[in-house]
């Protein structure tokens, strides 16, 4: 056994290259903090240039406020910054960077060169990891920092980094995150000298259009909410629109890209109802935070924060989201047409023709409230096939026109055609029926006046008596006809027309798989989505113009009603240049 060795202080060099395992990871780890401090200089233009993947080299040049050349050998030492000098600072940082480990652990793992010009000075003064002292140099106003044979000097390092082209996409990646964040600096992308990327300085919603492209805000949705202590800006897409990876979700805390479970699960729980399958959203999403409650010096690379009341935040951040999907109830998919820049941000000049801000990010159809007083005050059990009267204004989901395969309903709105299915429709505005009348404590039950008889199994007819109250607060009354058989005596009003003992049968199941112990609001929705389901109008029964008509109204006064509980569209419409180009009319 070998003996004990004695404690000694490590080397600087040593303890600069084991901080440097804490915040640089790879070349995209050296790219984001370069262009970070670059953004904290207040550049307007930023130019970054890689070689092999920025293996090779990483520059970034900016037009910033530059260093001062007594200043250089101190920006390359250990816990040196410009952004905070006490407790206080640390605690409202409003900057990108503020630890001060960056380039001395940059330097610690390449050959850093550090050339800049301040607007005092006559010249450029240049400076090297390791050097003396600056020596004058050419060069603009601004600063560039200039990393090359990344991990050369840590050869253990160095063959963990992949092939340059996957050391290239992370590069881009870190690129387009700071890029859509600070959409009012212009940045050029060159990679072994050649033009890869450029965006010009613009609004908010021109970069977002500009990075993810177009395609993005044509499906998307503008959030824009302002609290007291906290606002969130930014755009959602669509449920429609949603991606098998979650790889298009951009979350930024005061300018800032991190990864937050608190927001994370917040924006998932106001999808939960439209989201079809495991798809995942995509959102550019902007939170501004009062600095002191956000602590943002939780991970050395700056990836996390940690909110001081994550569960207000929480709460404004699903709250926010959801409202933003639930005004989507009768509009096409017309895209977002404008949205405001992050706040702090100064606003970039907008593109010409770009529309002004439209804060419901809908511009297509809009929902004008039915004449008649059932219309305008519906019940929440109101049977979706009302007859209406025929001479209302232009309805946004159009007039009805015929029933397509006992599925579909065919109609003719004042743009085209919409074509809707009829029961993801019904389905739609039926669980938030539920949902509504279940909040208000006014979910009616309908007693039968024949009451349903069906065999179940012993579990079955343990869990309905366990589940007694919950079931009676659903709108139910079961009770056992036998060993093996179950009566059921009254129902949800709303849900009398559907079919009853699969209804039943799939609240039990739901029961068994949720557990009875407590229903928490997801796992009650859940279960009233599954009685929407089986309450809806089915396939193949047909339909009077009037129920039709009547259940399109529904459509337009309910949240929601584009998509069906399960994420998939409600409708789908053509307008009639659409139409025309089918036909090939005009060419």
């Amino acid at each position: 056994m070998s003996s004990r060795r004695p404690i000694a202080a490590l080397p600087d060099l040593l303890i600069s290259q084991i901080a440097a395992g804490e915040v640089i990871e790879r070349p995209a780890s050296v790219l984001k903090e370069l262009i970070e401090n670059a953004v904290d200089a207040g550049s307007q233009s930023i130019e970054i240039r890689l070689e092999a993947g920025g293996i090779r080299r990483i520059a970034v040049i900016d037009d910033g406020s530059g260093i001062a050349p007594h200043e250089m050998a101190l920006a390359l030492t250990r816990h040196a910054t410009s952004k905070i000098s006490s407790l206080s600072d640390l605690e409202s940082v409003n900057s990108m960077g503020f630890r001060g480990e960056a380039l001395a652990s940059i330097a610690a793992v390449s050959h850093l060169t550090l050339t800049s010009r301040t607007r005092q000075a006559e010249h450029a003064w240049s400076f090297q990891s390791g050097g003396a002292a600056p020596v004058a140099a050419a060069g603009a106003l601004g600063t560039t920092i200039d990393v090359r044979y990344l991990f050369d000097s840590v050869p253990a390092r160095r063959k963990f980094l992949r092939a340059e082209a996957t050391e290239f996409g992370h590069c881009i990646d870190a690129i387009e995150r700071i890029a859509l964040a600070f959409a009012q600096v212009g940045f050029r992308v060159f990679h072994n000298d050649r033009a890869v990327r450029q965006w010009l300085p613009a609004s908010a919603l021109q970069r977002i259009s500009d990075v993810l492209g177009p395609e993005f805000n044509e499906h998307g949705i503008a959030v824009n909410a302002q609290g007291a202590l906290l606002s969130l800006q930014g755009v959602v897409t669509r449920p429609t629109a949603a991606r098998a990876r979650a790889d298009r979700q951009f979350l930024y805390v005061n300018g800032r890209h991190v990864r937050d479970r608190t927001v994370a699960h917040a924006i998932r729980s106001a999808y939960a109802d439209v989201l079809h399958g495991d798809r995942q959203p995509a959102f550019v999403l902007f939170l501004q935070i009062e600095p002191t409650l956000v602590d943002v010096n939780v991970h050395p690379a700056k990836h996390e924060v940690r909110f001081r009341d994550s569960g207000a935040v929480y709460r404004f951040v699903s709250q926010t989201i959801t409202q933003a999907l639930a005004g989507t109830a009768g509009t096409q998919s017309g895209g977002v047409s404008a949205m405001p820049d992050p706040p702090g941000q100064p606003s970039a000049k907008p593109h010409a023709g770009e529309p002004a801000w439209n804060p419901s990010g809908q511009h297509a159809l809009h929902l004008r409230e039915p004449p008649s007083s059932a219309q305008r005050h519906p019940a929440a059990w109101q049977p979706f096939y009302q007859p209406l009267t025929e001479d209302a204004p232009t309805w946004p989901l159009g007039r009805a026109l015929a029933q397509v395969h006992g599925i579909y309903i065919l109609s003719q709105t004042a743009q085209g055609l919409a074509l809707i299915d009829m029961h993801a429709a019904h389905e739609r505005v039926m669980y938030e029926q539920l949902k509504q009348a279940l909040d208000t404590h006014a979910l009616p039950q309908q007693t039968l006046l024949v009451p349903v008889v069906f065999r179940v199994t012993e579990k079955e007819l343990a869990l309905a008596q366990e589940c007694h109250d919950h079931l009676v607060a659903l709108g139910f009354e079961m009770a056992p006809a036998g060993p093996q058989s179950m009566t059921l005596r009254s129902v949800p009003a709303m849900l009398a027309r559907g079919d009853l003992e699969a209804l039943a049968r799939g609240v039990l199941r739901d029961l068994d798989h949720i557990g009875a112990s407590r229903l928490l609001t997801e796992q009650r929705n859940t279960l009233l989505a599954t009685m929407a389901c089986h309450g809806a109008v089915r396939a193949n029964r047909q339909l009077t113009v009037e129920e039709m008509n009547a259940l399109l109204r529904q459509m337009e006064q309910t949240e929601r009603a584009d998509q069906c509980n399960h994420g998939r569209p409600t409708w789908i419409h053509w307008s009639v240049s659409d139409l025309d180009k089918l036909f090939l009319r005009g060419q």
